[in-house]
């Protein structure tokens, strides 16, 4: 008898050809898109809209499997929109790609395929899953080309959730995946990707709290190094550590954010950009994926962006659970919010969210 899974589907390419892989590798498929944002709020911010579900169950009609949708618009709102409005209101800079893949995606997505049966889910990122032999654990892994891969928004899986996660675009390069659908005459084979967080299309996260929340941004001032005021702000939401572009603000010369603080609504510049770098950081919130957690110091490779590299250094877990990251080199601008993933070579150890030097 085949194994049942169940593929999240898009709409999109990639999570096409996962469908279209799986069902040639004799899975007994079925797909479902998760509505997750209607734009309520506002006109243009639409995500899951009627056109992408109708993409998802034609795939499904061609490749003659079933096609489910999951209303997931509540629990969307709650765990990934919200702390996302609450991580600006505070400084930070979230990453709500990770927060949809950790509560929506794999967490409640896992949760109601097995209520329904299916012995796996799939989606189409690009990662791979392995097995350890000796210790019987399961383990992620990066893409094998890694200008497409998707491992640092994955950190967060649990070892059940791996159990049962198929990936298998993680030996693809991209290009192979649009000639897959391309040969397979899937309707989405020619479909643009998405670039911006689903629910801003428009890239405007400050407006876009603005209008959810019904609120003005509090006022604020940039400052210098010294507290010394510089001038009036729009609002901490507008603005990111490492920033240079689009202040708001003509001082004359090039500056940069080095600091955000909630607690007085200041927005701290700097003109020299190697005030930016950091030889450490701390990370809360850590989840240890691939290997049990951590009791003494660990040397890794360490990524504190998605379209970044890695960086040598040492991960030093702390009493309370979180993490010091000491890098061999420091590291231009780590910001809070986002997520510091640790790496073996292509193996992914874990990671956590950056909360400070």
């Amino acid at each position: 008898m085949s194994k049942r899974v169940l593929v999240g589907m898009s709409g999109g390419v990639d999570s096409a050809a996962t469908a279209y892989l799986l069902h040639q590798q004799g899975y007994e498929v079925a797909g479902a898109t998760f509505v997750l944002w209607s734009g309520e709020e506002t006109e243009e911010s639409k995500c899951c809209s009627v056109d992408d579900v109708e993409d998802a169950r034609y795939v499904c009609s061609q490749l003659g499997v079933p096609h489910y949708v999951f209303n997931y618009k509540d629990l969307f709102r709650r765990t990934v929109v919200e702390p996302f409005v609450e991580g600006y209101r505070q400084g930070r800079t979230p990453n709500p790609c990770i927060l949809c893949n950790r509560h929506i995606k794999f967490d409640a997505f896992s949760r109601r395929a097995r209520e329904l049966g299916f012995d796996y889910i799939a989606t189409g990122h690009y990662a791979r899953v392995t097995r350890d032999p000796e210790s019987g654990r399961y383990q992620l892994r990066r893409a094998l080309y890694p200008e497409k891969d998707q491992s640092y928004v994955l950190y967060h899986l649990t070892q059940e959730q791996l159990s049962m996660f198929l990936l298998p675009l993680g030996d693809y390069s991209k290009e192979e995946v649009r000639q897959i659908a391309r040969d397979s005459g899937l309707v989405v084979a020619k479909k643009p990707d998405s670039q911006d967080i689903c629910f801003v299309p428009d890239g405007d996260h400050a407006a876009f709290i603005g209008r959810y929340t019904g609120e003005a941004p509090k006022q604020g001032y940039f400052v210098d190094q010294q507290g010394t005021r510089l001038g009036p702000h729009k609002g901490i939401a507008r603005y990111t550590v490492g920033q240079r572009k689009g202040l708001g603000i003509s001082l004359g010369k090039t500056m940069y954010v080095s600091r955000i603080s909630s607690a007085d609504q200041t927005v701290t510049l700097v003109e020299d950009e190697s005030l930016l770098f950091r030889d450490s950081l701390r990370a809360e919130d850590v989840s240890y994926l691939s290997i049990p957690p951590l009791t003494a110091p660990r040397g890794a490779e360490i990524r504190i962006r998605y379209s970044q590299g890695t960086a040598k250094g040492e991960i030093i877990p702390q009493e309370d659970g979180s993490v010091l990251v000491q890098f061999e080199r420091p590291q231009r601008a780590p910001t809070p919010g986002q997520a510091v993933v640790f790496y073996d070579g292509d193996l992914v150890l874990g990671g956590g969210t950056i909360s400070g030097d």
